[in-house]
């Protein structure tokens, strides 16, 4: 069978952004399927592709997935007008592939939301099999947020949304929140199925040079949030908990940032206006280089701003690395992650915008260094048992492939 998948944000292990989508078309290949991955030029993803662009794209083949990377470069840094026009300029070339080659089902998945233009195409144009993964409700998130305001654009994307999963045979969502999400938009619950982010136990359990920045030393407890840095990740948290312990005079604690964001000028702006030497700011790393760091860390942090969509609605990349790498997880909000968390034992739950709490947390990580062992045992074990990509990705592969023989909900 041949799939045509279409992800902007592609990245394969060599970039610093999420491998998701490499790993499900490795296990196409794996199952004797093809696979053309249609995507744009992330800043934090690395293709595998280095020749030129002639006339705005370039191909080739990579682990043996067959790249299309269209020459439309993209930031978190960028403005939401930037960004927007980037994400319909994708849309529209990848229509015309879409409507152009040769392939079995067509494949989409968020962000952004756009990314089912194609698929809505390909359905009703061509009458193909179309199956459309949700990374995140839209516009639900950024309406929840603040970021977008306009009724007109927020119905304009209502609409994306409704179109998409109408026009999809089969839907996939990350989260039990964006389960329930696309059933409210009336699609039938016999046409989604949950397929959450999965844990790379390969990566995480190699050969991995640990390390830790220059200014970490190796008895200070070193709390990590791997990530990008913007609005919807709530760094702020993490600078009012640094900001408490300096008060207490707790010293033995860093707390390392890795990644890139529109905040983050702000966040090495404040720290350093505040005197917090306790926050270390690094750049991006890949894959195996992320390894790495986590296997000389003492606990992952998994942040975001308080928003009650993000409770249910959301499936985060480094939840799941965090616990391949057998890290307990400081977690600071409410919903499905905060309670497997609490019901598996690997962790700290504590409650939004409540810097005492958070602090509280890493203190009680520093006096009990064998409870937090313990729970770092207890994330691989729930790791393996519950979220090995490998198996997971052997579900997404069924789910697509056996499109082919179902009309559109």
């Amino acid at each position: 069978m041949k799939v045509l998948y279409f992800h902007q944000h592609f990245s394969t292990p060599k970039g610093s952004a999420g491998i998701r989508s490499y790993e499900m078309a490795r296990r196409l290949i794996h199952h004797g399927h093809e696979v053309t991955m249609v995507c744009g030029s992330y800043g934090g993803g690395k293709t595998g592709l280095d020749g030129d662009f002639v006339r705005g794209r370039r191909e080739g083949i990579v682990d043996g997935i067959n790249i299309i990377e269209f020459d439309l470069a993209y930031s978190n840094r960028d403005g939401l007008f930037k960004r927007s026009w980037l994400f319909f300029k994708f849309a529209l070339r990848s229509v015309r592939l879409a409507l152009g080659l040769r392939y079995d089902v067509v494949f989409a998945t968020t962000t952004p939301l756009t990314a089912g233009i194609p698929g809505i195409a390909a359905r009703w144009l061509r009458g193909k099999p179309f199956v459309f993964e949700v990374r995140d409700l839209w516009p639900e998130l950024p309406k929840a947020m603040g970021v977008i305001k306009s009724p007109v654009v927020l119905g304009l994307m209502s609409f994306l949304e409704w179109a998409s999963y109408r026009s999809a045979t089969r839907c996939i969502g990350l989260s039990p929140g964006i389960v329930e999400g696309i059933h409210r938009r009336g699609v039938a619950s016999d046409n989604i199925t949950l397929v959450p982010n999965g844990c790379d136990l390969d990566i995480f359990s190699g050969d991995n040079e640990p390390w830790r920045p220059d200014c970490v030393e190796e008895n200070d407890l070193m709390a990590v949030f791997t990530g990008t840095h913007g609005q919807a990740n709530g760094l702020d948290a993490a600078l009012d908990a640094a900001k408490v312990l300096k008060a207490r005079e707790q010293d033995n604690v860093k707390f390392v940032l890795v990644g890139q964001g529109k905040m983050k000028p702000a966040l090495e702006a404040r720290a350093k206006r505040e005197g917090l030497d306790n926050v270390v700011f690094h750049s991006p790393v890949n894959k195996h280089k992320l390894a790495g760091l986590m296997a000389s860390a003492d606990i992952g942090m998994q942040l975001l701003a308080n928003v009650p969509a993000f409770y249910y609605g959301t499936s985060p990349n480094k939840f799941f690395d965090y616990i391949a790498a057998g890290l307990p997880v400081l977690n600071n909000y409410p919903g499905w992650l905060a309670e497997m968390i609490q019901s598996n034992g690997c962790g700290y739950s504590v409650p939004p915008e409540e810097p005492e709490a958070f602090a509280d947390a890493l203190q009680d990580a520093v006096k009990n260094g064998d409870k937090l062992k313990l729970m770092g045992v207890k994330s691989r074990a729930l790791a393996e048992s519950d979220f090995n990509r490998k198996q997971l990705a052997d579900c997404w592969v069924g789910w697509v492939t056996g499109a082919l023989n179902e009309t559109a909900v």
